[in-house]
């Protein structure tokens, strides 16, 4: 067991590493010239259409611009912004926050045109179903020959979709924020009581389909962003003072790598810092990775340039906002100088201090609704996988497993298995980044079509 155990890490260090990360932000960073920064000359554009203005309900597909975003969104926004920004801070201090701004710049590029392929090249599923997402962009863009890379990426995302992880994760926030504190005995029955809690909730709305699952993220994700972004306005208020100082240390130490105490990449602190902000920018916003494809893909849409631009929006909220949101409330505090705590428990560290008594609280809430939105959306791209490789007819199986593994990551600490999962997340990018970088021309010719046709209107 000790021997598999390591060699597992192994496998998750080595998938998630520089090889990886030169394909997600070198190939985002091409993508991102390659458009000439359309993310940014188009992204007011892009609110109009998430509000509605372009909605026509004749459009093929089977949810809303607005529902395929916070659908992508409830995946995306999760433990990732709350525990791996306090990892980032915590390792490399004020600076990687800069880091992880970038690749959420070059991710913007990245979902556009991952997304705008998963409309552009929609396939029908075994049951004749129209249906999005790399899988089908790759067999649909590139030709049946190509169908082992997407084979691949369906195989990948079987196992990468598995919610151990998550679900490991907020048992551990409940039992250390909420059970532990109000000497509520914290083992293995708890931790089996919160695994069948959320066994309820998913079974209730993944059992529904895409169409449940859309409903209840446009829902929950709006407001809990906007509860999130409220407590930590509170964060700010209380500590006014030091907010000019660590917005000035974000940028300064970006390129002096000052509190780095992670490990130096190329012999050098700045390149282990910048390593670690684009890799935690990468493992929150998912760009690239071909997750959000498979959402977006679903809308009810026959303009791929118009979700394209949707999507691009995920990277801003996730990153730019929520992740910024997170790292300021804990340097702000200054607990990530004088806690030894690591993880959720630094971020709930710095709303304890601020907000005493209910910040801790309303912190678990938010990382509740994020965490339990998440497990909607990833049931919801194993169901795809399966369908793909298996026909349409099988994929409520995958939904069995998807709800096992639940009390599996709920009351064991297998690292060995969230090593697995996420190695095998990091895979799902290679077939994804592959296809996109080959088929962008496409998706430029089909911008420039898109450009003079609004402008008509």
């Amino acid at each position: 067991m000790e021997f598999l155990d390591n060699l597992f890490s192994e496998f998750a260090s080595l998938v998630w590493g520089l090889p990886l990360l030169i394909l997600l932000t070198g190939g985002g960073l091409y993508l991102l010239m390659y458009s000439q920064f359309l993310p940014f000359r188009f992204i007011g554009h892009a609110i109009q259409v998430l509000r509605g203005k372009y909605d026509n309900p004749n459009d093929p597909g089977e949810i809303t611009h607005f529902q395929a975003l916070t659908t992508a969104l409830s995946a995306t926004v999760g433990m990732g912004n709350i525990a791996g920004v306090a990892v980032a801070i915590a390792i490399g201090g004020p600076g990687a926050v800069f880091w992880m701004w970038v690749s959420a710049i070059i991710g913007m590029a990245t979902k556009f045109f991952t997304s705008s392929l998963a409309v552009m090249y929609r396939g029908k599923d075994s049951e004749g179903q129209l249906q999005g997402g790399p899988m089908y962009f790759i067999v649909e863009g590139l030709g049946k020959k190509w169908k082992p890379l997407a084979a691949m990426f369906s195989v990948f995302g079987l196992v990468g979709a598995l919610p151990i992880f998550n679900v490991n994760q907020l048992t551990q926030a409940i039992n250390d924020i909420l059970l532990a504190p109000n000497n509520i005995e914290v083992g293995f029955s708890s931790s089996l009581i919160i695994g069948l809690i959320l066994v309820g909730i998913t079974s209730v709305v993944v059992l529904g389909g895409i169409d449940r699952i859309s409903k209840t993220a446009s829902r929950l994700v709006p407001s809990m962003v906007a509860l999130y972004f409220v407590l930590v306005l509170i964060i700010l208020a209380v500590n006014i003072h030091e907010v000019p100082k660590y917005i000035g240390m974000i940028f300064s130490n970006a390129f002096t790598a000052q509190n780095f105490k992670g490990d130096n990449f190329l012999g050098g602190a700045l390149g282990g810092l910048i390593l670690l902000g684009i890799r935690r920018a990468a493992f929150s916003n998912e760009a690239g990775i071909g997750t959000a494809p498979m959402a977006h893909g679903a809308a009810k849409t026959a303009e791929p340039i118009r979700e394209g631009l949707v999507a691009m929006l995920g990277p801003a909220i996730d990153t730019l906002l929520v992740c910024t949101l997170t790292a300021l409330a804990i340097l702000v505090t200054g607990v990530w100088e004088t806690s030894d705590a690591n993880g959720v428990s630094l971020t709930a560290s710095a709303f304890g201090h601020s907000i005493p008594g209910v910040g801790k609280y309303l912190l678990l809430l938010c990382i509740f609704v994020f965490s339990i939105s998440s497990l909607f959306s990833y049931s919801y791209y194993g169901t795809k996988c399966m369908s793909f490789l298996f026909g349409a007819d099988k994929k409520h199986y995958y939904n069995y497993i998807y709800i096992a593994s639940i009390i599996l990551g709920a009351t064991t600490s297998l690292n060995m298995m969230i090593n697995l999962i996420d190695g095998f997340f990091a895979l799902m990018a290679i077939p994804t980044m592959l296809a996109t970088l080959i088929m962008a021309p496409r998706v430029l010719a089909r911008v420039k079509v898109y450009v003079a046709k609004i402008k008509k209107e």
